[in-house]
């Protein structure tokens, strides 16, 4: 039974473009409240990576910006090339540890240094009466709990999506403090390298993804789940029966687990192997009392989640018997409590002499990248006009459900930025030259309300 594309990957286009567009109004309410104060006070530009080599000043003429703007984007690209591959060696070399310190370190400060200017700049801007303690306090302990909100495995999921969230809002408003040129240019760039990092046979984030799915680990990256897997604890050194069993977490997924339950003999793992999760049919009733008896199951059937048939109404399965794969569809039921679960996810299984192979949807993963250059995208449009600011929201999220459509027909890592971006950047343009003379004029010579 095959169901359209929509139909499958809606809940997860929800989930990556919901907190896209959190960052974007957020970063647009940002540069809307601070742009009056940063235009009144003549500040210099800010020197960062992406505009090493040249300056933009209102003197320079359109060739000397343009140009300009190239080297600037030229620059910071091969800056980010490098940092890639070097991060690539190092995780090749398994110097995990390493980075996932530096990752740790680049949070602390993102969100202590750039996150606390951001924050002294909005208490000026209201005038909110507070000691500089106090500000201290709440911006290390703003700064302490979002590393290890982000880091953590035991913190809330609503939390680290959040945090995620103001990193990508923090980075990119500071990215909009960039001349307009070299914004725009830079845009195009990043759109064109992550193009090549991702697809190109050599590319080096292409390389990552490849290197992290041969381990079977996670990115050494910033990444934003949308439908987070349940993390796996260590083994207990407990063999015996196997369970998969299907925990779902509160952001409306279904996860497979393997769960071990004691045993003397080790080698009856493969014999007594059984499939549960939720609404398998071809469960032979006899096992129902054994099952009864381990720590999760007993704890479903006491809170009445699964009846004595083995049977459930709170989970949503298909089993084709042709394949013996088992699929797991939809979850409509709050979040399992997990107890024990194995350290290794089973990949497939022997029983009655056939392989299954179990079928587990993960959750779209998009780079906290994607989030910044959206974000920064929507607020250099803030800066000329709210028609831009609408146009360009409109088109970042159309790329963006293009990009997700392509990657459950794909079934491969695909870049987030070049359609969105060249999408997003083609309607500012038009709606800056020709959309809005035109409402403007029509609406002055009251032709148009």
């Amino acid at each position: 039974m095959e169901s359209s594309i929509l139909e499958s990957i809606g809940t997860e286009m929800i989930g990556v473009m919901s907190p896209v567009s959190i960052c974007m109004l957020l970063v647009v309410l940002l540069v809307y409240t601070l742009s009056s104060s940063s235009s009144s006070s003549s500040e210099a530009a800010i020197r960062t990576a992406a505009n090493l080599v040249y300056q933009e000043t209102s003197t320079d003429s359109p060739t000397e910006k343009l140009e300009g703007a190239l080297l600037n984007a030229l620059v910071f690209v091969i800056f980010i090339t490098l940092i890639t591959f070097l991060l690539v060696v190092l995780y090749y070399y398994n110097f995990t540890n390493f980075l996932k310190n530096y990752m740790r370190f680049s949070t602390f400060f993102v969100l202590g240094t750039m996150g606390g200017s951001i924050f002294l700049s909005v208490i000026q801007h209201f005038s909110i009466p507070v000691d500089s303690i106090t500000c201290f306090l709440l911006l290390f302990n703003f700064t302490v709990v979002g590393v290890l909100s982000v880091f953590s495995e035991g913190m809330p999921i609503v939390l680290r999506q959040g945090y995620m969230v103001c990193l990508g809002v923090i980075v990119a408003t500071w990215f909009t403090k960039l001349p307009e040129w070299t914004t725009w240019v830079l845009l195009v760039a990043l759109a064109i390298y992550d193009l090549v990092a991702v697809l190109a046979p050599g590319g080096p984030l292409k390389l990552l993804v490849e290197l992290a799915s041969s381990r079977d680990e996670e990115l050494p990256a910033l990444v934003y789940e949308a439908r987070p897997t349940v993390s796996q604890n260590e083994r207990s050194g407990r063999s015996g029966l196997m369970l998969l069993v299907g925990g779902v977490s509160d952001t409306r997924s279904v996860e497979l687990q393997a769960l071990s339950r004691g045993s003397a003999d080790g080698s009856e793992n493969h014999r007594n192997l059984e499939y549960t999760a939720v609404h398998v049919e071809n469960v032979e009733h006899e096992r129902d009392s054994e099952v009864e008896r381990l720590p999760l199951v007993g704890h479903l059937f006491r809170e009445g989640f699964l009846s004595s048939d083995g049977s459930s109404s709170e989970y949503s399965t298909v089993v084709d018997n042709r394949e013996n794969e088992i699929v797991v569809e939809e979850e409509t039921s709050p979040l399992v409590d997990m107890m024990e679960l194995g350290d290794e996810r089973e990949q497939g299984g022997r029983r009655d002499g056939r392989e299954n192979d179990i079928i587990v949807d993960k959750g779209i993963k998009l780079g906290l990248g994607d989030f910044v250059f959206y974000s920064v995208l929507v607020g250099r449009a803030a800066m000329y006009d709210l028609m831009t600011v609408y146009a360009c929201y409109l088109a970042i999220i159309s790329g963006l459900g293009c990009t997700l459509i392509l990657l459950a027909v794909c079934g491969r890592a695909l870049p987030a930025l070049p359609i969105s971006i060249t999408l997003g950047i083609l309607f500012y343009f038009l709606t800056r030259l020709l959309m809005e003379p035109f409402v403007v004029g029509t609406a002055t010579n009251l032709l148009m309300f």
